[in-house]
């Protein structure tokens, strides 16, 4: 963990080298995923049988039981949960899709004063992929996160692929895929199981985009796909940036920075204050909470690799440039007027007001998607929404009298850049 002050000399130099440090896949991966790719594409269920082996251990035999998972073992998982986990899923599942229900946009269809017809349509994508890792390590919230939006949307068919290492299937993911309404599960991981999303295999039909968290190869499997397929993100690993006074527990910061560094060794937590005491007194907190956790070997290493706390003498005038330039996936205003600084952040994947608003509850039952921008990318991106499974089309419609009104118009810019053919095809109506 560093500890960064303001005020000092060398505070530029080292607080650049923490934006710019990227934190992201290597050269390596990037190879092994081409070939993975390369080798679905040419070999489809073929190279899945052989690649589901080799990494989860699991057999894709004849029986379609092997590949895919059911409705009823979905309803199954769903009726034999724990009263309180069935309705702590029922309940983000309400939240989220109450959330995602006012983002659907409206179609535009109107006359200008020309007479001009114009507008434009919005419909959802035929299909959509999601990949939710598998295992003991599933997250049924992130299916949430990713279905709902598309089901809202109106995405007719909605397929799930996840790894079955050894066989092992999730009760919790199988849940949350009962409760979303998913029409297929295909037991298939790693880069492979984008592939087969996107370019389709005898079993498993392409979809039209590809969503959900994964590992380093899944991420980097769907940046190379983009174009084949339309992409939510490249999402690298988890980011927090608290903004807290001295005013608050150093407990509950502690256990907001851990939130987010037990998710991954690579995963950033950052705390910027204005008292070096409280500082101190975090750091603290965290050492008490990092033996406690039974995620500690992941927290710590991403807590004293990546993990930073920076000291300012002015927290209003000060943190949110600093806040700015991170661009982080999360951020927590733990002050006592979060509006006023939230009327000062540019970017920020999503913004956590106040000290009773932690990160956590973002995750899972607020409403809001917490598939979020990492890297930086919140300067020009923006959290998972219905929109990324819909598309717009505009069109257009004139008459006689409106093409001749803005015809000519049209004929002159085509004849200045040098296309006759776009010209004729409005002079010969004219």
């Amino acid at each position: 963990m560093r500890r960064l002050y303001a005020n000092k000399p060398d505070f530029e130099t080292q607080f650049t080298r923490i934006v710019e440090d990227r934190r992201e896949s290597d050269d390596s991966v990037e190879r092994d995923v081409r070939d993975i790719l390369e080798r679905v594409r040419a070999g489809g269920d073929e190279a899945l049988r052989d690649l589901t082996m080799r990494f989860d251990k699991h057999a894709l035999t004849a029986e379609l039981t092997s590949w895919r998972i059911s409705a009823d073992q979905t309803k199954a998982a769903y009726d034999f949960l724990e009263p309180e986990v069935k309705r702590a899923l029922d309940l983000a599942a309400e939240r989220i899709r109450a959330y995602h229900e006012g983002q659907k946009p409206e179609d535009r269809d109107y006359r200008d004063e020309k007479n001009v017809r114009l507008g434009a349509r919005w419909s959802a994508v035929e299909a959509a992929g999601m990949y939710v890792p598998g295992g003991r390590a599933a997250y049924p919230s992130s299916l949430l996160m990713n279905a709902i939006p598309a089901k809202v949307a109106g995405v007719e068919r909605l397929v799930v692929t996840t790894p079955t290492p050894h066989g092992e299937m999730n009760a919790l993911m199988l849940a949350a895929a009962h409760i979303c309404g998913v029409d297929e599960i295909w037991r298939v991981g790693g880069a492979q199981a984008v592939a087969a999303l996107a370019y389709g295999t005898t079993r498993i039909k392409p979809v039209d985009v590809i969503t959900g968290p994964g590992n380093a190869w899944v991420a980097e499997a769907k940046r190379q796909l983009f174009g084949v397929v339309g992409i939510d993100m490249v999402a690298g690993p988890s980011e927090i940036l608290v903004i807290a006074d001295e005013e608050n527990d150093p407990d509950w910061i502690a256990a907001d920075l851990l939130s987010q560094a037990e998710h991954d060794p690579d995963s950033q937590s950052i705390l910027i204050t204005d008292s070096a005491a409280y500082a101190a007194a975090v750091e603290d907190a965290v050492d008490v909470l990092l033996a406690q956790l039974s995620t500690r070997m992941t927290a710590r290493e991403s807590w004293e690799n990546h993990g930073v706390v920076i000291v300012v003498e002015d927290l209003a005038a000060e943190a949110p440039a600093l806040a700015n330039r991170l661009a982080a996936e999360h951020v927590e205003l733990a002050i006592a007027d979060p509006e006023a600084m939230f009327a000062q952040i540019k970017h920020a994947g999503s913004v956590f007001l106040g000290r009773n608003t932690p990160e956590a509850v973002g995750d899972y039952v607020a409403g809001p998607n917490h598939v979020l921008p990492t890297g930086r990318r919140a300067r020009f991106a923006s959290g998972l929404s219905v929109l990324d499974f819909m598309k717009r089309t505009s069109f257009i419609e004139l008459d006689e009298k409106s093409l001749k009104d803005i015809g000519p118009a049209a004929a002159a810019l085509a004849e200045v850049e040098g296309l006759p053919a776009h010209a004729r095809s409005v002079t010969v109506r004219l």
